[in-house]
C-alpha cells in the first residue's frame, strides 16, 4: 500500500465550542494574543489540517532544519560540528560480520546501532567496532559518548566498556527498558 493511500486528513477538534460570551472573555483575558497570533501567522487555525500518515522523509528534512535553527543557536554549534559515522567488518568473502552507525555532534559521539551477525558475536568483533568508533570521535574532536541499549540487548556489553547508566525509558515491547548510557572518552 503506499503513503498516498493510507494518509489522513484529521481536521483541528477544539470540543465543543464557547458561547460568543465566553469566546469575548477569553480573548479579553489574554490581551487578544489569540488573535494576533493569527494575524501574525497569516491564517486562522481552524483552517489548519494534519496529516497522519508513514514516514515522509521530506518532512523529516524540514523539521531537521527546524530543529537546526533552534538548536545551533542554543549549543553554539554549527552544521560544521556535526557528521555521520559508520564502522564495517567484512570477511574474505565480503560478507558483512558487523557494523556500528552514529554520529558526532558538538564533542560528543552518539551511537545508534552496533550489530555483529550471530556466528561472530564471540570473536570480539563488538568490542573492535566500539574501539574503533571511539577513536575516530576522538579523532573528531568528542570527548564523550552516549548510546541507548534495550535490556534484551547489550547494556552489559557497554558497561563492560566503561559506559555507565544515565537512565531508563520505560515500556518498551515485552517488558523491557531501553537503558541509556554514557562514557568520557578522555583519560
Amino acid at each position: 500500500m503506499d503513503d498516498e493511500a493510507i494518509t489522513r486528513d484529521l481536521l483541528p477538534d477544539h470540543g465543543p465550542r464557547l458561547g460568543a460570551a465566553k469566546e469575548r472573555g477569553r480573548a479579553d483575558a489574554y490581551g487578544g494574543a489569540h488573535e494576533a497570533a493569527q494575524a501574525v501567522a497569516g491564517h486562522d487555525p481552524e483552517d489548519a489540517a494534519i496529516r497522519v500518515g508513514h514516514r515522509d522523509t521530506e518532512l523529516d528534512r524540514r523539521l531537521s532544519r527546524g530543529l537546526d535553527e533552534v538548536n545551533f543557536p542554543a549549543t553554539g554549534t554549527t552544521a560544521a560540528d556535526q557528521g555521520a559515522l559508520s564502522v564495517k567488518a567484512v570477511d574474505d568473502e565480503g560478507e558483512l560480520i558487523g557494523g556500528l552507525s552514529a554520529w558526532t555532534w558538538g564533542g560528543l559521539l552518539g551511537i545508534e546501532m552496533l550489530w555483529v551477525r550471530e556466528r561472530s558475536r564471540r570473536d570480539g568483533w563488538g568490542s573492535r567496532l566500539l574501539l574503533a568508533a571511539e577513536e575516530e570521535a576522538r579523532e573528531r574532536g568528542c570527548d564523550r559518548a552516549c548510546v541507548s541499549s534495550f535490556t534484551f540487548q547489550a547494556p552489559a556489553f557497554y558497561r563492560g566498556h566503561g559506559y555507565v547508566e544515565t537512565g531508563r525509558t520505560l515500556g518498551i515491547p515485552g517488558g523491557a527498558e531501553d537503558v541509556h548510557l554514557y562514557k568520557s572518552l578522555v583519560g
